[in-house]
């Protein structure tokens, strides 16, 4: 089997090819409202929020994205650094909840040769299955997306709602 397996997501193919919205940071655009960008914030926390992958890899595919545009972890100040700690925290609960996952990746790409496509320091957070791979992805190459990113945007709105008052 390939390594390089195709994930089936609507405008995927289209968006890593370079069609992209016009604006100078995708991130920055959510942050402001911008119309041209798909809002699929399900949590905002001081001078930072909480989107769900347009593209995901897996249902409850999140990004936490601090509001100010940085492009390297060295650029949080460490009050904004144990604020992202903690709404990764809360993340990692909240997607446990609604998705029971059996693992994530968590992580971020650092600089122009990590594979980042957007220039905006932004902690990836995608849960992990032991029963990830299925027929489909062993005979057609692909992987389909159980769930669209509109339907993780509810359901996680609602935990994030509940568990973010814990004390």
């Amino acid at each position: 089997m390939k390594s390089d397996m195709t994930r089936i997501a609507p405008g995927k193919s289209e968006y890593a090819r370079g069609k992209r919205p016009a604006v100078d940071c995708i991130l920055c655009a959510i942050r402001d409202g911008d119309p041209q960008v798909a809002d699929l914030k399900v949590f905002a926390a001081e001078g930072f929020y909480v989107t769900v992958n347009l593209y995901p890899f897996n249902p409850g595919h999140v990004m936490i994205v601090p509001e100010r545009h940085v492009e390297h972890l060295l650029e949080l100040s460490e009050e904004e650094a144990l604020r992202l700690h903690r709404l990764q925290v809360l993340t990692l609960k909240v997607l446990e909840e609604v998705y029971q996952p059996g693992g994530f990746n968590v992580g971020y790409n650092v600089g122009p040769a990590s594979g980042a496509s957007i220039a905006h320091l932004h902690l990836q957070m995608v849960p992990r299955y032991p029963s990830e791979v299925g027929f489909f992805d062993v005979f057609s190459n692909a992987r389909a997306i159980g769930e669209a990113p509109q339907e993780t945007m509810r359901r996680l709105k609602d935990a994030f709602s509940r568990l973010a008052r814990l004390p």
